[in-house]
């Protein structure tokens, strides 16, 4: 469905039984939608599942002007107000991950839980220039795949995982040849560029699982531990051999994970 926000149009899905608990998923910058097409069947016997594209993602509304990560949070709240969604356990990987954060410090009365998954409080030098260089490339399809896909994953997993990378390869370098997806990849990346709630962060008391992952050079765990370390209630979490992309790398372990942190008794002290 498309539910239309004060910025543009959104795409939302719902998937599984309405009467269990309210996953609400949030994609990474390159992500869409589709992104989760292989988690769904694992998620749905336990939670009712919401995804959403955000602006300049999917299928949502593509729109030639400048915005911030503020800016999808406040779409974020409208669509799931649309929705009547007002108790939900939300998770967001990196990107969505900021969104999440920013989410939680201004509307933590709607989440039941917290998952922050590879992703910071604030944009740092670092993270900057790694954005930087995906705009740079951006004109030029087979130089934004090169930019990119290789950071996201460990070293062992893209060694390993050869057929499946040169599979990622083909379908990407056709995505990668529409000029109007790299050009929201651009609009996507300087959106996060001044990204920073660190000062709010403490602000958070949901129950909240931050989780690394050990190779993880785009967003470093000590950017996870940071978090971790200003909300009380959390718990810290480390992947051992896995990228950024933990989800494609650890599918099992990421699922486990989001499905025991919503079925824990969070009546307990953390």
């Amino acid at each position: 469905m498309m539910i239309q926000t004060s910025y543009g149009k959104i795409h939302v899905e719902r998937h599984g039984d309405t009467s269990k608990p309210v996953l609400v998923l949030l994609n990474g910058i390159m992500m869409s939608t589709l992104s989760w097409t292989m988690f769904v069947s694992k998620f749905t016997p336990y939670v009712h599942l919401v995804l959403i594209d955000f602006l300049d993602q999917g299928q949502s509304e593509k729109i030639n002007q400048e915005y911030t990560v503020h800016n999808q949070r406040e779409c974020l709240h409208q669509v799931l107000s649309e929705l009547r969604l007002t108790s939900f356990h939300l998770c967001g990987i990196s990107y969505g991950g900021e969104v999440a954060l920013d989410y939680a410090i201004n509307h933590q009365e709607n989440i039941q839980s917290l998952m922050l998954f590879n992703t910071t409080m604030k944009t740092s030098l670092w993270l900057k220039d790694i954005g930087d260089s995906w705009i740079k490339a951006a004109k030029d399809p087979l130089a934004f795949y090169l930019t990119t896909l290789p950071t996201i994953y460990s070293h062992s997993f893209y060694e390993s995982h050869q057929d499946w990378m040169k599979q990622r390869k083909t379908t990407l370098l056709d995505v990668f040849s529409n000029q109007a997806f790299l050009d929201a990849m651009v609009r996507l990346t300087h959106s996060s560029e001044s990204f920073d709630v660190s000062s709010h962060v403490h602000q958070i008391t949901v129950p909240t699982l931050v989780v690394s992952s050990d190779l993880d050079t785009i967003t470093p765990p000590y950017e996870q531990k940071a978090i971790a370390d200003k909300i009380e209630n959390s718990h810290y979490v480390i992947i051992q051999g896995s990228g950024h992309a933990s989800m494609y790398e650890k599918p099992n372990l990421f699922v486990s994970l989001i499905l025991g942190h919503i079925m824990s008794d969070h009546q307990l002290s953390l």
